[in-house]
């Protein structure tokens, strides 16, 4: 007699739960935050504007082609209107978009690789590595970041680069904190004790284990420091420290705008509106990525 032919039993829900990954959590904790998914679309079209600008825009930002519609207010022909010097303001928008991002991602670039090493330094080690690292950023905590880019902007005259490694030396603190906690909950787990049983040196275990757990935050803080290296240029920018002219940026835009503002109101509206929807969209982009990536959710 032979016995039926039984088909394997399908798992039970909490059994289909566990199996899920990590990331698979957390990308359902993202998608369901609405603001969230809008703010990366926003933000994916801004940069797909910056990098495709010579496509979109009709003409050079540079090119004073319109002095005999300086001022112009917006039309059919220029979206954005005329500025003082007869340039086409729809064109100087997409061109700021360029410099504002450019210089908010290569910012949190360097943030992050400042902030790293650090932040694992000072996690895995503790004691008085902990305590100098620690000290060091109170110093920067307590310098008002604007009045110290403000001074060195002044020294070194401004300048593209400057203005990355200005906002850079101010961002990477957060960066820090973030990891240097995410090292210190996990320097005591099992696998980083087995690690240092088999002989693995203390660069080895943070190279290898601790940095890589600490992806989550690491993601979180480059987003995050995005928005504050942009408003850090537009307002070295707009205090004329910034980027010089004629490269178009929005802060520089907005402080010339300011000069027309009870006239010519689109000459500070619309850089200052550029500028509030990408700083708007990167932070709640950001958030959204911190939400679902918090480890303490994880599982739930």
């Amino acid at each position: 007699m032979t016995l039926p032919d039984i088909a394997p039993l399908a798992p039970t829900a909490p059994q289909a739960y566990r199996q899920r990954s990590p990331m698979w959590f957390a990308w359902q904790r993202f998608s369901g935050n609405k603001a969230a998914i809008a703010a990366g679309i926003v933000l994916a079209i801004l940069i797909l504007m910056a990098i495709f600008a010579p496509l979109i825009t009709p003409v050079p930002p540079e090119a004073q082609l319109f002095l005999t519609e300086s001022l112009a207010f917006p039309s059919p022909q220029h979206w954005f209107g005329i500025d003082s010097l007869g340039r086409d303001f729809y064109t100087r928008i997409v061109y700021g978009a360029r410099i504002s991002l450019s210089i908010g991602f290569a910012a949190a670039l360097f943030s992050v690789v400042i902030g790293i090493p650090l932040g694992a330094l000072a996690g895995y080690y503790g004691g008085k590595v902990d305590w100098i690292i620690m000290r060091i950023i109170e110093l920067f905590s307590v310098v008002p970041p604007l009045l110290a880019a403000m001074l060195l902007g002044a020294v070194t005259r401004g300048g593209y680069f400057t203005i990355i490694l200005i906002a850079a030396l101010f961002g990477w603190v957060q960066v820090c904190l973030l990891v240097r906690a995410q090292v210190k909950a996990f320097r005591e787990k099992e696998f980083v004790r087995a690690a240092h049983a088999l002989g693995a040196s203390p660069w080895y275990v943070i190279r290898r284990h601790l940095i890589p757990n600490s992806i989550s935050p690491i993601i979180v803080g480059f987003v995050l420091a995005i928005p504050l290296a942009m408003m850090l240029e537009a307002s070295l920018s707009f205090l004329g420290i910034g980027v010089p002219p004629p490269t178009p940026t929005w802060g520089q835009m907005i402080n010339e705008g300011i000069d027309f503002m009870f006239f010519y109101w689109h000459l500070a509206v619309f850089p200052t509106a550029a500028l509030a929807i990408t700083v708007l969209a990167t932070t709640l982009f950001g958030d959204g990525l911190r939400d679902a990536l918090d480890p303490t959710l994880k599982g739930r």
